[in-house]
């Protein structure tokens, strides 16, 4: 982040929010960034970034990386909007090396049209790092831009055939599909009244980290990462309408309930995962 006030706030925002700063870089003359999102329910959410001429986060360097931190961390999440810049790019190469393609590494395919010169770019710089990490998450368009592929299984095979050993698609209000190469998984969408899609994607990440790391079964790792950002976009705020477990494991039963009336009501039945 920059050496200026909202960056000092940003730090200690962190602080309270139980965020450790320890690795957080600072960068003289460049402001830390604003983005302001635009709100039309239900699925128009349109953001505009304010990072000229650069970004503190893509100034990081191979040199600022934290080797055996990064070496020992049980979760690495990288994004794509870290490789649109050097040598931010080269940092994000560098951590790769480093990680020797370590169980839950991933790549959020978070990509972002107006920081790059072209999805011809952005494409191959992904296409670079794929069979480094073990996990890769995104909608649609950034598999698009990832592997060539819209339609959901075939975007999650080429992902596959890249190298992950999960692939993650979120098809917004048709659900999520995830695979490995033993296992299909597809979650149907958590119903809600939408308020804000901004945050969705975070808590969406961040449930998966937490699946993973408590070892949970797929099944029941997507069903929660898809609760919780569902959960978040009925929510204004971002950092601040993240889930607490609790909140979490509440609308799953909610949901499994709504699920099952459901299935009653049409004849079909409903597996329940625990």
């Amino acid at each position: 982040m920059g050496e200026d006030p909202f960056g000092n706030f940003c730090r200690q925002e962190m602080g309270r929010l139980g965020v450790f700063s320890t690795y957080v870089k600072t960068v003289a003359d460049i402001p830390t960034p604003v983005a302001f999102c635009e709100i039309f329910p239900p699925d128009d959410f349109p953001l505009y970034f304010y990072r000229f001429p650069s970004a503190p986060d893509l100034k990081i360097t191979p040199e600022d990386i934290p080797e055996q931190a990064v070496e020992d961390a049980r979760i690495l999440w990288l994004t794509v909007t870290g490789l649109c810049q050097e040598p931010s790019r080269s940092a994000h190469r560098r951590a790769l090396d480093i990680r020797e393609r370590k169980e839950h590494t991933i790549l959020d395919l978070d990509f972002r049209d107006s920081f790059w010169n072209s999805r011809e770019e952005a494409h191959e710089a992904v296409a670079e790092i794929l069979p480094k990490v073990t996990v890769a998450v995104g909608n649609k368009e950034e598999c698009e831009v990832a592997v060539g592929e819209t339609e959901p299984e075939r975007a999650a095979l080429a992902l596959l055939d890249a190298g992950v050993q999960l692939a993650v698609v979120k098809q917004g209000p048709k659900g999520t599909l995830a695979m490995t190469r033993d296992e299909r998984v597809e979650v149907p969408p958590t119903p809600i009244s939408v308020t804000n899609g901004l945050g969705a994607g975070d808590a969406f990440g961040g449930s998966l980290c937490h699946g993973l790391l408590e070892g949970w079964s797929l099944a029941d790792t997507i069903r929660a990462a898809s609760n919780a950002g569902a959960l978040v976009a009925t929510r204004l705020e971002c950092s601040t309408a993240m889930p607490s477990e609790p909140e979490l494991f509440s609308m799953m039963s909610k949901h499994a309930d709504i699920v099952a009336t459901e299935s009653r009501r049409t004849g079909t039945a409903t597996e329940e995962h625990r």
